[in-house]
């Protein structure tokens, strides 16, 4: 079956001269913010961040500790992530710090439907005018700000502002804006919403698959028993089938939602000390994230076993 494409329309026309001059502008904004303080490793949520080139048209526009990436194109900009409440005012200018207009941003994607991805979404929204895409258990959270049993974390989670224009997308749809296309990974376990993206981006001809893997952590309030079944049918199968499914995607550089899940600051900006290129690094975060949820099950089952 081809994945459903969503097409976002309001394209901008550009012409090869201005393209030229917006390039060198970009180039000149990112060398005037090249001393800037590189992050910490453990940099808190809301720290600020200078933005940074990814690769290509990929731009890193997020906090020192939440991602968020912007996609360029003549035809308008992909947002993927809202980080916090907070952080939505410092999304913007570092997009506007690039040389990039806000209001050229013409759909928001997002990782999962927690306040520290989707705390700032409002506020961008409100500001670009773009819509939020977004799988279908997401849909209703985003549009109350609040999650429900469904979610791990219910009872320790934050509420957000509410998103107004919210869009459902199909699992596996394709997101294109112009030249730019974005496939949602449907990738259910952290949060019954989550979904990771994957596109290609060219430096040159230099041409890579990035993937911007969702958090899959199996973490939970003390009330969610992932083996509980019954409470919650099919969500453990689900969470295995998304830990083998980002396992075995085509993967060159790994971003996840919090930096610091796939080493962001060791192999991006100024102090890089590992390679950005990695294609085993998506298999290797899978892999991890399997350990986490056999070591929780084994927990579960322990508790189960001590209670009379």
């Amino acid at each position: 079956m081809k994945p459903c494409t969503t097409l976002v329309r309001g394209a901008l026309a550009f012409t090869l001269p201005l393209l030229a001059l917006q390039a060198g502008a970009v180039e000149e904004r990112v060398a005037a913010t090249a001393s800037s303080p590189h992050c910490a490793a453990d940099a808190g949520w809301n720290d600020p961040a200078r933005p940074l080139r990814v690769h290509g048209n990929t731009w890193y526009v997020g906090t020192c500790g939440i991602s968020a990436l912007l996609l360029t194109s003549p035809q308008g900009h992909v947002l993927v992530d809202g980080a916090t409440p907070q952080a939505g005012a410092q999304i913007l200018a570092n997009i506007r710090a690039l040389g990039f207009k806000p209001e050229d941003v013409r759909a928001i994607v997002l990782s999962h439907e927690h306040v520290d991805h989707a705390g700032g979404l409002a506020e961008l929204q409100r500001v670009t005018g773009a819509p939020v895409l977004a799988r279908a258990p997401a849909v209703p959270i985003l549009q109350r700000g609040a999650s429900d049993r469904s979610d791990p974390q219910l009872l320790s989670l934050k509420g957000f502002a509410p998103v107004a224009g919210v869009k459902a997308i199909a699992d596996d749809d394709v997101v294109r804006v112009g030249p730019l296309s974005l496939a949602a990974i449907p990738t259910p376990g952290h949060t019954p919403g989550g979904t990771s993206w994957t596109w290609r981006s060219c430096d040159a001809k230099d041409c890579r698959q990035l993937v911007y893997a969702d958090s899959l952590t199996a973490i939970s309030d003390k009330h969610y028993r992932y083996a509980d079944d019954a409470s919650h049918p099919g969500y453990l199968a689900a969470f295995r089938q998304t830990l083998a499914r980002v396992a075995g995607l085509e993967c060159d550089i790994l971003v996840t939602p919090h930096p610091s899940a796939s080493r962001l600051w060791s192999r991006l900006g100024t102090g890089a000390t590992e390679p950005l290129v990695d294609t085993a690094a998506c298999r290797g975060y899978a892999h991890k994230a399997a350990a986490v949820l056999d070591k929780r099950l084994a927990e579960e089952a322990a508790n189960v076993e001590a209670t009379p």
